[in-house]
Order: C-alpha cells, then structure tokens, then sequence
C-alpha cells in the first residue's frame, strides 16, 4: 500500500527515525557493558527489534506501510525471554550489579520517553495503516520498558 506523507508527518517519522538508531546503539553500548549474560542478550534482542522499527519507519517514509503482524510473534516469543529473564542469580558482584542497575534504568528512561514520542506521531497520521504500524511499534516499545522493569525488579534493582 502507497501512501503521502504531509511535510508534518514526515518529520514526526524522521524524529522517531533519530530515536531508534539512538535505541539501537544505546542497546548495543548496554549490551557490551552488562554483565549479566541474561541481561546482555535481553539488550541484544531489544536492539534487534530497535532495527526493525527503524526499518519499518524507513520503510513509511518511502510511501510503504508494512503489514504488522508478523511483528507480533516476535513480541510473544520476547515476552517469554522476558519471563525467563526475571529468574537470574543474584551471585553477581555488588559493583557489577551496580553498573547493570544504571544500565536498566537508563535504558528504562529512553523507552519511557520513546513510547511517549510515538504519541504525538500517532495523533499526526492522517493514514490508518500508518497509526496502526507507529502503534504496533509502541506497544514493542511499552513492552521493552516492561521487560526492563521486570529484569530489575526481580534482581532487587528498582525500588518502589
């Protein structure tokens, strides 16, 4: 399906462009500096999704809207690496455990004010198949956050 893009809407999905290839590298740079092996692949299999909503927001600005909904399988299986995620040892060193604290909650703060941006570029899409794709991607976003918020709260890292 071929769609036009207002100048508005495409520079709403060029910001969003800009806020995945940050994700994408911040997950990679997290990745290498955690060192929980759960928490590494946990990042690893973020910034891959990262990629795919960079692709598929390139992918718009061409004028073509992706089917979301093969998209969708890769949430679940992510969503059970998620759950399996949250049953980590707590045998890490104090400092290590530290540094991948700060890692969680950084990368919980992107994906926190990622979602939000999707927002703004849902509400300007004039194109229903373009609002489902930005809202498919921010539900991978809220769930990415939720991943996060899972890994930390069950390794005694984020205080309520």
């Amino acid at each position: 399906m071929t769609v036009q893009l207002s100048q508005k809407e495409k520079q709403l999905l060029q910001d969003q462009q800009s806020h995945e290839k940050i994700c994408i590298q911040k997950y990679q740079n997290s990745a290498e500096q955690a060192s929980d092996p759960q928490l590494k692949q946990l990042f690893q299999s973020y910034a891959q999704q990262e990629q795919q909503h960079l692709n598929t927001l390139t992918s718009i600005l061409s004028g073509q809207v992706p089917s979301m909904s093969q998209g969708q399988q890769s949430q679940q299986s992510q969503q059970s690496s998620t759950q399996a995620t949250s049953a980590t040892s707590a045998a890490s060193s104090s400092a290590a455990s530290q540094a991948d604290a700060m890692l969680c909650s950084d990368m919980l703060m992107t994906e926190k004010f990622v979602s939000g941006a999707y927002d703004t570029a849902i509400f300007e899409s004039s194109d229903a198949s373009v609002r489902q794709a930005l809202n498919h991607i921010q539900k991978e976003e809220q769930q990415h956050g939720e991943g996060i918020y899972n890994y930390m709260s069950s390794n005694g890292m984020y205080s309520s």
